[in-house]
């Protein structure tokens, strides 16, 4: 084991450091190690190695960094998509670097990695998992030229001083993946969150809503629905909250509101709360609230709208705009709140932090705000959000084709694709109904403006149901006929009614199998094609 950290400005590395008293404790397949210091300190990180038993063809699941990064059962031996080897003249007049882990990750091609758990099945299997979740980062490299997996706290920034002790890292690892399942299973028992089924404006008309479109689909929304949802779009600019579109709601929100309750709805909004557009009011005449980065320029969050930007949490401001403007939709009647790119929170993290103290501090400002309403996160990191959300999207956005435009697939990890999606959807499923309801994003039945083939909207619905504690769709229900009626009769039979679903990878399918109305259903899922067969012919 190896310790870093700083001290009066040098970087020490020892796996015997003089400047920490080492408690090493290790009960079965828990492993805690704990400090004291000796002097005033910043830590930087622990490092464990340990040499794997690797089978040809043998996989493992990497959790990616945040909700949209894709995250699968992959080979040891595959390569991880690199923003850095992509065209950098596209990456940069996009900021396509900033979604996920690459601002602050050194990805290598020798090198697959993830956060926080990891697990491979099989007779040379493990399963590994962080307890240490609101402090530390636990980061998995897998190193293919030597068949090693180091396993590191990311515990960078944080500072320590004489006498004080710390918690470096505190995870279960195991080499039988059944056995540390079943303790993930214990360590994060099933919490029963109610389930909404409901509609979303965004994955039919995106930004271009208005009071006639989103009153016209509530029309359509029937009894089989508790969730209404106004997406992006109703705002002039992102993050100029307050600031609803007159053109396009020359009455406002409130009356959608009132009426989405009168239908016995739940009355959901999307909202960014870390970010402000370039165009916003707020980047304009608040530049001093925009995060800097170490050379005093503003910290870049992504190229959505007209280039996004952090919002600086240090700043007293900052924090009472955003406790402001969740207070004012709450007070339009509001009861589910969407929050989307919420990576943004910890892109640049300030002294005295580590990145994941830093992000669930962030989000727990989120809960504490709207006390007593319902959150559903969104381009979130995945271990901050257990205690501080209900519901959090666990794969990047659907796309309406299959895996997206041709040119984006040699992009970030956090693109929008149907196809990887739904994997993410089936292989981040162990957290459903444990660290939070389970987001998968929509399905999409719909003929028009859509250019996935039936096959693959069947797949999209199928899964979706069957592996979700939330279920979205952007379709107009009133222009659905009677074939289209009966397939969501089947998606929302499935996901009210589905129990013990389970998966495995098998070559190149998933065969998913489930119970329902006393008899078990099972599945083959080819993954690259998108196609859903019955897996018991």
């Amino acid at each position: 084991m190896e310790f870093s950290y700083l001290k009066k400005g040098k970087l020490i590395r020892s796996s015997h450091p003089v400047d920490l008293d080492i408690d090493l404790k290790i009960q079965s397949n828990h492993i805690k190690v704990l400090a004291k210091a000796k002097a005033d300190i910043t830590l930087v990180e622990v490092r464990k190695k340990f040499t794997l038993k690797v089978v040809p063809g043998q996989e493992a699941f990497f959790n990616g960094y945040q909700s949209w990064t894709d995250s699968k059962e992959v080979k040891l031996e595959a390569k991880e998509r690199n923003i850095y080897k992509s065209p950098q003249i596209v990456v940069k007049a996009f900021a396509m670097d900033k979604y996920g882990d690459a601002p602050f990750y050194k990805y290598e091609n020798y090198i697959l990695h993830g956060y926080d758990i990891c697990y491979s099945k099989g007779s040379n299997g493990f399963f590994i998992y962080n307890l240490n979740y609101k402090n530390a980062y636990l980061i998995f490299e897998y190193d293919k030229r030597t068949k090693e997996l180091t396993i590191i706290s990311d515990v960078n920034g944080i500072k320590v001083e004489k006498g004080e002790e710390v918690v470096l890292m505190d995870y279960i690892f195991t080499y039988d993946y059944d056995e540390g399942l079943a303790l993930f299973q214990k360590d994060f028992p099933r919490r029963n969150i109610k389930k909404y089924f409901g509609y979303t404006s965004w994955y039919n008309y995106y930004q271009n809503i208005n009071e006639e479109i989103i009153l016209r689909d509530l029309d359509g929304v029937d009894s089989r629905f508790n969730l209404f949802q106004i997406d992006d779009g109703f705002e002039t600019f992102v993050g100029d909250w307050f600031d609803i579109d007159p053109k396009k709601f020359p009455n406002g929100l409130k009356p959608i509101v009132d009426k989405i309750h009168s239908k016995g709805l739940t009355a959901g909004v999307w909202l960014a709360p870390f970010v402000a557009e370039k165009e916003s009011k707020l980047y304009k005449e608040h530049f001093d609230w925009i995060k800097k980065d170490e050379h005093g320029n503003p910290v870049s969050a992504g190229g959505n709208w007209s280039g996004q930007y952090s919002l600086d949490l240090e700043n007293k401001e900052v924090i009472d705009y955003i406790k402001k403007f969740l207070n004012y939709y709450m007070e339009l009647g509001f009861d589910f709140f969407k929050l989307d790119f919420l990576y943004a929170s910890s892109i640049v993290v300030p002294e005295g932090y580590s990145r994941c103290q830093y992000q669930y501090k962030a989000y727990k400002l989120l809960k504490d705000t709207l006390k007593g309403k319902i959150i559903l996160g969104c381009g979130a990191n995945i271990v901050n959000s257990i205690d501080n959300f209900d519901y959090l999207r666990v794969g990047m956005d659907a796309s309406l084709d299959w895996d997206d435009k041709m040119y984006m697939r040699l992009f970030h990890r956090e693109r929008p694709s149907t196809k990887a999606t739904l994997q993410n959807t089936i292989f981040r499923s162990l957290f459903n109904d444990r660290f939070f309801g389970n987001d998968p994003d929509v399905f999409l039945l719909r003929d028009d403006n859509i250019k996935m083939n039936d096959e693959q909207k069947h797949s999209l619905a199928i899964i979706n149901s069957l592996f979700s504690g939330v279920l979205m769709t952007s379709d107009d229900i009133g222009k659905y006929d009677e074939k289209k009626q009966a397939q969501l009769n089947v998606v929302l039979n499935n996901f009210l009614h589905a129990t013990n679903q389970s998966f495995e990878k098998r070559g190149g399918r998933i065969i998913i199998s489930y119970d329902i109305e006393g008899q078990r259903k099972v599945y083959a899922y080819d993954y690259k094609k998108g196609i859903l067969t019955d897996g018991q012919q």
